[in-house]
C-alpha cells in the first residue's frame, strides 16, 4: 500500500473488476480493495452490475484494513441512509393474542367434557 488507509475513511475510488461475490476498486495507482456483494446496498444484491459498473467512480467507506495481508475492506452501503424499516404486519405473541374473554370458550368445553365422558362410558 502507498498510502495508509485508516478504517471509517470515506473515499472515491474507481470499479476495476466486478466479481459475483464483490467489486474490486482501485483507491490510488497501487491499492485496491473490495467491496464484498452484502455491501452494495441495503437489501438482497442478486447481480452488482445492476448497482455498479467497471470504470465507475463511486465513492466508498473504509470497513476494514489489513495491513499484513494487504487487503481492505470497502462498503457503499455504509453510506448509505438504512431504510426504515417496515411494520406493517407485527407479528405479535400467541400470550398477546389470548384476551380475557377467550377463557370463556374453554368453560363451554370443560363443562361437556362430563357429558362426553359419560356418553363414551355407555
Amino acid at each position: 500500500m502507498a498510502r495508509t488507509y485508516t478504517t471509517g475513511e470515506k473515499l472515491t475510488g474507481k470499479v476495476t473488476g466486478i466479481q459475483p461475490y464483490g467489486a474490486f476498486v482501485a483507491l490510488d495507482e497501487n491499492t485496491q480493495g473490495l467491496v464484498h456483494i452484502s455491501e452494495i446496498t441495503y437489501g438482497f444484491v442478486k447481480d452488482i452490475n445492476d448497482y455498479i459498473s467497471v470504470g465507475e467512480e463511486i465513492e466508498v467507506k473504509v470497513l476494514e484494513v489489513d495491513e499484513e495481508a494487504g487487503k481492505i475492506s470497502l462498503s457503499i452501503r455504509a453510506l448509505q441512509e438504512a431504510p426504515e424499516k417496515r411494520n406493517d404486519n407485527p407479528r405479535k405473541s400467541l400470550q398477546a393474542r389470548v384476551n380475557e374473554r377467550d377463557a370463556e370458550g374453554f368453560n363451554s368445553l370443560k363443562e361437556k367434557l362430563k357429558d362426553w365422558i359419560g356418553k363414551s362410558g355407555q
